[in-house]
């Protein structure tokens, strides 16, 4: 870890639990991507190649952010969905955590105190549930819901890294079970996400650092890359918010995948590429997952409070 002595001690514990929360993400992708597949995907012979050549080199990889990146909408609505019509929570939970992320996600602003209380709601409902049981469940969901979701421009931009020898990991604030579920469907290396305390495969309530977010994003895929033996300045990353320009800052090659205003403004700013594989203005303005009715929001944004009426 760097040192921190000319932080502020807020600050300096901020700065603490995003480097733990990364370098916790970067051990659980090591460690799940051994473990995943090799048999890739079907390729999608609507999808074109890459407007760009991606050379082969093994100390480059490539880092893609998750929701609106590498799919339409946010994964965690989707597992929400799938979590709600297995009868895991009630309507009445489901509607306020649907408000708070709907607020969220139009405004374009984090809500602290509505962060904490997903968050602290999050890991008191996992406690003393098995990781298996998340894992078995996400496989279901991503054929309910995801795989339909997944953006062809994207998928084709990571199997163009693939194709050339090189490893290609998403990188996501959802937990990291999700995150491994979606990467081994997708053929790709493995996945950098939030990590949920569990011992002996069962969760403990608390979360390893922070959620991976932001500057916490930037600190798995230094530590990923440093485990790995990789030269950031030959990796790439993709993404579309503006909340990952420390990621994306980091690596030699950075693109602006379907981007937030701010974004797009940085990346021309820096002459970065863009990609933008969205159709219809309010998806692109909003960044909602486009074609999703208030069940889809409601029931995703209720992820957070999953199983909590199961265990009463």
């Amino acid at each position: 870890m760097a040192a921190l002595g000319w932080l502020t001690p807020r600050r300096r514990s901020a700065t603490a639990r995003s480097v733990l929360a990364g370098e916790a993400s970067a051990e659980a992708a090591r460690k799940s991507s051994q473990e995943l597949e090799e048999q890739a995907p079907p390729a999608d012979e609507d999808v074109q190649e890459p407007e760009f050549p991606v050379a082969g080199d093994d100390k480059a990889a490539a880092f893609f952010d998750l929701d609106n990146t590498v799919m339409q909408g946010a994964a965690i609505f989707h597992f929400g969905r799938g979590l709600y019509k297995r009868k895991f929570f009630e309507r009445r939970e489901l509607t306020r955590f649907a408000w708070q992320q709907a607020w969220f996600r139009l405004a374009g602003v984090e809500d602290p105190e509505h962060m904490q209380d997903a968050q602290n709601s999050a890991l008191s409902i996992v406690k003393g549930h098995r990781v298996a049981e998340l894992m078995s469940i996400g496989e279901e969901i991503y054929d309910e819901y995801l795989a339909e979701r997944i953006w062809p421009g994207t998928r084709a931009l990571a199997q163009a890294h693939l194709d050339a020898g090189q490893k290609v990991w998403l990188v996501t604030a959802a937990p990291v079970e999700i995150a491994t579920v979606i990467a081994r469907r997708l053929g790709l290396t493995g996945a950098l996400g939030t990590v949920a305390e569990s011992i002996g495969g069962v969760y403990t309530g608390r979360l390893v650092g922070e959620p991976l977010h932001g500057p916490a994003k930037a600190e798995a895929v230094r530590a990923l890359a440093s485990a790995e033996g990789l030269e950031l300045g030959r990796c790439a990353a993709y993404s579309d918010s503006h909340n990952d320009i420390p990621m994306l800052s980091l690596v030699g090659h950075p693109y602006a995948i379907n981007p937030d205003t701010k974004l797009r403004k940085y990346a021309r700013e820096r002459d970065w590429r863009l990609r933008d594989y969205r159709t219809g203005r309010k998806a692109a303005k909003v960044g909602l997952p486009a074609a999703a009715g208030v069940g889809a929001v409601a029931g995703g944004t209720a992820a957070a409070i999953a199983l909590h009426r199961r265990r009463r």
